[in-house]
Protein backbone atom coordinates (compact mmCIF):
# COMPACT_ATOMS: atom_id res chain seq x y z
CA UNK A 1 0.00 0.00 0.00
CA UNK A 2 1.49 3.55 -0.97
CA UNK A 3 1.37 6.32 1.19
CA UNK A 4 -1.58 8.40 1.66
CA UNK A 5 -0.75 12.15 -0.25
CA UNK A 6 -1.87 15.45 1.21
CA UNK A 7 -4.16 16.63 -1.74
CA UNK A 8 -3.25 20.20 -0.81
CA UNK A 9 0.81 20.41 -2.01
CA UNK A 10 2.29 19.43 -5.32
CA UNK A 11 5.23 17.52 -6.27
CA UNK A 12 7.54 20.37 -4.75
CA UNK A 13 5.67 20.39 -1.61
CA UNK A 14 4.25 23.79 -2.45
CA UNK A 15 0.43 24.59 -1.15
CA UNK A 16 -1.94 25.02 -4.27
CA UNK A 17 -5.70 24.47 -5.32
CA UNK A 18 -6.37 20.82 -6.54
CA UNK A 19 -7.41 20.76 -10.05
CA UNK A 20 -10.76 19.51 -9.59
CA UNK A 21 -11.72 20.04 -13.64
CA UNK A 22 -11.56 16.18 -14.61
CA UNK A 23 -13.55 15.09 -11.57
CA UNK A 24 -16.56 13.99 -12.49
CA UNK A 25 -20.11 15.77 -11.73
CA UNK A 26 -22.12 14.38 -8.72
CA UNK A 27 -24.62 14.87 -6.10
CA UNK A 28 -22.38 15.56 -2.92
CA UNK A 29 -23.58 16.08 0.55
CA UNK A 30 -21.93 16.46 4.18
CA UNK A 31 -23.12 16.63 7.37
CA UNK A 32 -20.88 18.07 10.54
CA UNK A 33 -21.60 18.45 14.30
CA UNK A 34 -20.12 20.15 17.01
CA UNK A 35 -21.60 21.89 20.63
CA UNK A 36 -21.11 24.31 23.26
CA UNK A 37 -20.86 23.53 26.38
CA UNK A 38 -21.65 26.23 29.01
CA UNK A 39 -22.47 27.16 32.63
CA UNK A 40 -26.38 25.93 34.03
CA UNK A 41 -27.11 29.35 33.79
CA UNK A 42 -26.25 30.08 30.79
CA UNK A 43 -28.01 27.17 29.46
CA UNK A 44 -31.07 28.83 31.65
CA UNK A 45 -30.70 32.11 29.94
CA UNK A 46 -30.67 30.79 26.38
CA UNK A 47 -33.56 27.97 27.11
CA UNK A 48 -35.75 30.56 28.55
CA UNK A 49 -35.14 33.36 25.81
CA UNK A 50 -33.49 35.84 28.21
CA UNK A 51 -30.33 36.40 26.16
CA UNK A 52 -30.24 40.45 25.63
CA UNK A 53 -28.76 40.39 22.11
CA UNK A 54 -31.79 38.36 21.24
CA UNK A 55 -32.60 34.47 19.89
CA UNK A 56 -29.36 32.90 20.45
CA UNK A 57 -30.55 29.96 18.49
CA UNK A 58 -32.12 31.34 15.69
CA UNK A 59 -29.19 33.85 15.19
CA UNK A 60 -26.83 30.85 15.45
CA UNK A 61 -28.65 29.02 13.07
CA UNK A 62 -28.61 31.96 10.21
CA UNK A 63 -25.24 32.49 11.15
CA UNK A 64 -24.20 29.02 10.24
CA UNK A 65 -26.24 28.94 6.43
CA UNK A 66 -24.25 32.52 6.00
CA UNK A 67 -20.57 30.40 6.94
CA UNK A 68 -21.01 27.84 4.56
CA UNK A 69 -21.54 29.99 1.97
CA UNK A 70 -18.59 32.02 2.54
CA UNK A 71 -16.28 28.78 3.39
CA UNK A 72 -14.28 29.61 0.21
CA UNK A 73 -13.73 33.04 0.90
CA UNK A 74 -12.39 31.77 4.51
CA UNK A 75 -10.45 28.73 3.76
CA UNK A 76 -7.45 30.01 1.22
CA UNK A 77 -7.58 26.54 -1.17
CA UNK A 78 -11.61 25.75 -1.06
CA UNK A 79 -12.96 25.90 -4.40
CA UNK A 80 -16.24 28.20 -4.85
CA UNK A 81 -19.20 25.98 -4.81
CA UNK A 82 -22.82 26.49 -5.93
CA UNK A 83 -24.29 25.08 -2.91
CA UNK A 84 -27.40 23.67 -3.18
CA UNK A 85 -28.90 23.24 0.16
CA UNK A 86 -27.70 24.47 3.62
CA UNK A 87 -29.35 23.49 6.99
CA UNK A 88 -28.35 23.96 10.33
CA UNK A 89 -29.83 22.37 13.68
CA UNK A 90 -29.12 23.93 17.13
CA UNK A 91 -30.41 21.68 19.49
CA UNK A 92 -30.22 22.57 23.35
CA UNK A 93 -28.99 19.44 25.34
CA UNK A 94 -29.38 19.63 28.86
CA UNK A 95 -26.79 16.95 30.08
CA UNK A 96 -24.34 19.13 28.49
CA UNK A 97 -25.54 21.49 29.56
CA UNK A 98 -25.71 23.76 26.29
CA UNK A 99 -26.07 23.67 22.61
CA UNK A 100 -25.67 20.69 19.49
CA UNK A 101 -25.20 21.82 16.68
CA UNK A 102 -25.41 19.76 13.16
CA UNK A 103 -24.93 21.64 9.94
CA UNK A 104 -25.89 19.74 6.65
CA UNK A 105 -24.63 20.78 3.31
CA UNK A 106 -25.47 19.93 -0.34
CA UNK A 107 -24.39 20.48 -3.57
CA UNK A 108 -24.26 19.16 -7.84
CA UNK A 109 -20.26 19.35 -8.89
CA UNK A 110 -16.63 17.92 -9.06
CA UNK A 111 -15.92 17.71 -5.52
CA UNK A 112 -17.50 18.08 -1.78
CA UNK A 113 -18.82 19.90 0.76
CA UNK A 114 -17.03 19.28 3.72
CA UNK A 115 -15.67 21.71 4.63
CA UNK A 116 -18.81 24.42 4.36
CA UNK A 117 -20.88 21.94 6.89
CA UNK A 118 -17.82 21.95 9.42
CA UNK A 119 -17.38 25.83 8.46
CA UNK A 120 -21.28 26.11 9.03
CA UNK A 121 -20.90 24.00 12.68
CA UNK A 122 -18.26 26.51 13.65
CA UNK A 123 -19.03 29.82 12.59
CA UNK A 124 -23.19 28.65 14.57
CA UNK A 125 -20.68 27.85 17.98
CA UNK A 126 -18.76 30.98 17.45
CA UNK A 127 -22.07 32.71 17.34
CA UNK A 128 -23.64 31.12 19.96
CA UNK A 129 -20.59 32.23 22.20
CA UNK A 130 -20.36 35.57 20.89
CA UNK A 131 -24.09 36.22 22.38
CA UNK A 132 -23.56 34.66 26.02
CA UNK A 133 -19.95 35.73 26.43
CA UNK A 134 -21.33 38.10 28.63
CA UNK A 135 -22.19 35.99 31.29
CA UNK A 136 -20.39 32.84 30.67
CA UNK A 137 -16.33 33.16 28.95
CA UNK A 138 -15.33 29.66 29.99
CA UNK A 139 -18.15 28.22 27.27
CA UNK A 140 -16.47 25.16 25.72
CA UNK A 141 -16.45 24.81 21.64
CA UNK A 142 -16.01 21.12 20.57
CA UNK A 143 -16.28 17.93 19.58
CA UNK A 144 -16.18 19.17 15.56
CA UNK A 145 -16.33 16.30 13.33
CA UNK A 146 -17.67 15.29 10.05
CA UNK A 147 -19.82 12.71 10.46
CA UNK A 148 -21.45 12.02 7.48
CA UNK A 149 -19.97 12.51 3.61
CA UNK A 150 -21.47 11.05 0.35
CA UNK A 151 -20.71 11.50 -3.63
CA UNK A 152 -17.77 11.39 -5.57
CA UNK A 153 -14.91 9.01 -6.25
CA UNK A 154 -14.38 8.13 -2.84
CA UNK A 155 -17.82 7.44 -1.85
CA UNK A 156 -19.31 7.59 1.59
CA UNK A 157 -18.63 8.02 4.87
CA UNK A 158 -20.05 7.88 7.76
CA UNK A 159 -18.91 8.74 11.60
CA UNK A 160 -19.23 5.37 13.86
Amino acid sequence: MSDPKLSHFDAKGEAHMVDVSEKAVTSRIATAEGFVKMARQSFDIISEGRAKKGDVLAVAQLAGIMGAKQCATLIPLCHPLPITKVSADLTLDETLPGVRIEATVKTTGQTGVEMEALTAVNVAALTVYDMVKAVDKAMEIGGIRVILKDGGKSGRYQAE
